[in-house]
């Protein structure tokens, strides 16, 4: 046999050897590239996740905790100065960079909301959505005589990050001791009741009024409600009211009143419930003052007609729609709203090219050793 033969016959037999080859890894490499590609996506999710989160809830939640997804409105001109409208977990606020306290707090009760008991964990914080110069600080209330009253109560909360929420000092105002530790804490407990034993959903706003002609303040500009509020009504029944309690008294609990809508609504200049005909805004009722008042079968009676009180104004459809808009929006952008950790939820941070520069090499790195392993 030739040498020419021979090397041909051994080329042959390599070509031979190496289609084999192919042949024999053919699967193993279409495999391992769908599972790479697999691989790839996991990877790179569990990477870009470290940096950007989704929102964890649509837009249109946060107008859940509003009667008819209807906000309250600021009728008073006054009012709207350096406000900000905020959407959190389980409530809503109407924030005011002026009074450095929320002007109103809205939450929808439900029996099933209630059921959930998350144990209580103190993180009072600063609100970061609201620019620095409107913020209450912990400074503020800091020796200060007064207690961070939570509008939006603790107990209400049926989550971890709600709870947190509740602690934003966008949720309080200053509360003179006891109205906050003893009248108030169990007008809270009432509210409560009517939905638990009573089986029935119940849309609550509450928050301060000012209405002394010289207002006193703590810290740097944090001004002290002459009053606090807590409307609520109740859509099964048609029960309506308000909870009025004095804020001045430091050293005495107050009297706690029980007032129309529409006295609230000209006490504040707010129109509370715009979704509520005048009619029913001055329908009012013996509202329960603690939760051993109330009975699981019998109806929140009926106490009077409000004939005197000054209701607000009925508001344009267009505006309550641009308010609505307002809310959504901040749901959307609640890039500032942070976690029990510490950590924002609900943003989506800039990434920069240092960091897509590392998360790309640590992918090509990943999927060159799961490539070789696979062709081993």
């Amino acid at each position: 046999m030739s040498v020419y033969l021979e090397m041909a016959i051994k080329k042959r037999k390599t070509s031979k050897s190496w289609v084999q080859l192919l042949n024999q890894n053919s699967l193993k490499i279409i495999l391992g590239l769908v599972a790479t590609s697999s691989f790839a996506i996991a990877f790179g999710q569990e990477k870009i996740q470290q940096f950007v989160s989704l929102p964890s809830s649509s837009n249109s939640a946060c107008l859940d905790q509003f009667y008819r997804d209807i906000p309250p409105y600021l009728t008073k001109e006054s009012l709207n100065k350096n406000t900000y409208p905020l959407c959190f977990n389980g409530f809503n606020v109407m924030y005011s960079g002026v009074s450095k306290t929320p002007l109103w707090v809205a939450e929808a009760l439900t029996p099933q909301r209630l059921s959930q008991k998350i144990p209580r964990e103190d993180s009072f914080h600063e609100e970061t959505k609201v620019k620095v110069e409107h913020q209450a600080t912990l400074a503020d209330y800091k020796a200060s005589g007064y207690d961070r009253g939570h509008m939006a109560p603790n107990a209400d909360m049926p989550t971890k990050a709600a709870q947190y929420d509740s602690f934003s000092l966008a949720n309080m105002v200053p509360q003179a001791p006891k109205n906050n530790q003893q009248v108030w804490r169990e007008l809270e407990e009432a509210t409560r009741a009517i939905v638990t034993k009573q089986k029935q959903e119940v849309y609550v706003v509450t928050g301060p009024v000012y209405s002394a002609k010289k207002l006193k303040t703590i810290g740097k500009g944090v001004i002290v409600p002459t009053a606090t509020y807590k409307a609520i009504y109740m859509p099964k029944t048609g029960a309506a009211g308000v909870y009025y309690a004095d804020n001045t008294l430091k050293d005495t609990a107050p009297k706690v009143h029980v007032i129309s809508i529409c006295a609230l609504e000209d006490l504040t200049g707010i129109n509370i419930f715009p979704q509520l005909t005048e009619d029913q805004k001055r329908n009012t009722y013996n509202l329960p003052l603690k939760a051993s008042a109330v009975k699981a079968t019998q109806k929140i009676a009926y106490s009077h007609w409000d004939a005197e009180s000054q209701c607000a104004e009925e508001v344009s459809a267009d505006a309550l729609s641009i308010l609505q808009k307002q809310f959504k929006s901040s749901s959307l952008s609640s890039s500032a709203t942070t976690t029990p950790s510490g950590e924002n939820k609900n943003v989506a941070p800039t990434m920069d090219s240092n960091t897509q520069d590392s998360i790309v090499k640590q992918l090509i790195e990943g999927l060159l050793q799961y490539i070789l392993q696979l062709l081993k």
